[in-house]
């Protein structure tokens, strides 16, 4: 699965609190903690401010202490698209605009740019939502879906480069569970193959009671799935765990050597060796 580390995200309490006081040594050493577990030319850190005002140099500023400590591939979070186009030349190497949506003009404004040749190694997260807001049914989804991948194909931009947020909504307020994700992730999966299905895993366990434990039964769920892509807590080892484990189990670990070998390298499993 290709990881993009949630961590460094203003939204978080203790993030928004670092960024606010300008703690550069806190995010630093999140940073360094993220990129220890991550496969610096699959997985990508997220990089989000969660703030208003400046954001542009707050995202620069991040940026910058983010690629002190590691050369991983960086996923610019913003829900202004040009902020994220703004923050590209940033980046020392091809990361990845996070995101677009049905909304608005943003396809039309993110697109060309992802388009031109220099471009063509960065990726986009795509939400399926657009001016009429979440939609509410699995069709409605797929209708936003189809629209976003024709103007892809429009652009030029290769299903590979693109990953699909299906939207993932908290569990405790759903009254047909995640049917609605699943069917959206089959249809993804049939349809469009050559992309990649994502979305944030951690939405799922909002207000209920040990987060973690929904994690990373839905995350299994989601792999049986074709979820191959998710934004989550890479530094939870029982995730990671449940995710090489899945992968295995389904049949995509040839002989359960990434299994093996996550587990030797202490990427999951018992700390004390």
């Amino acid at each position: 699965m290709i990881i993009i580390a949630e961590k460094i995200n203003g939204s978080i309490p203790s993030m928004g609190k670092a960024i606010a006081a300008h703690d550069e040594e806190w995010i630093k050493d999140v940073a360094k903690k993220e990129a220890d577990v991550l496969d610096h030319d699959r997985d990508f850190i997220d990089c989000c401010t969660s703030v208003e005002e400046n954001e542009l140099e707050t995202m620069h500023w991040m940026i910058d202490l983010i690629q002190s400590q590691c050369d991983c591939k960086i996923a610019v979070d913003s829900p202004n698209p040009q902020i994220c186009l703004d923050a590209m030349q940033f980046c020392k190497r091809p990361g990845m605009i996070n995101s677009v949506s049905g909304e608005g003009n943003k396809i039309d404004l993110v697109f060309p740019i992802l388009a031109k040749p220099e471009n063509k190694d960065w990726d986009v997260m795509a939400l399926l939502c657009d001016d009429t807001g979440i939609p509410k049914s699995a069709a409605d989804r797929i209708r936003v879906l189809n629209n976003i991948m024709a103007k892809a194909k429009e652009y030029g931009i290769a299903e590979s480069r693109i990953h699909i947020d299906p939207l993932i909504e908290m569990l405790c307020t759903s009254e047909e569970g995640i049917a609605l994700v699943l069917e959206v992730m089959d249809y993804i999966k049939e349809n469009y193959p050559e992309a990649h299905i994502s979305g944030a895993v951690s939405n799922i366990s909002f207000n209920l009671p040990y987060r973690k434990i929904i994690n990373q039964a839905f995350t299994v769920v989601c792999i049986q799935h074709g979820m191959d892509s998710g934004v989550l807590d890479p530094l939870n080892r029982d995730l990671r765990g449940s995710i090489y484990a899945a992968e295995a189990l389904k049949g995509d670990d040839f002989y359960c050597m990434e299994y093996i070998g996550a587990q030797r390298e202490g990427i999951f499993g018992p700390v004390d060796k």
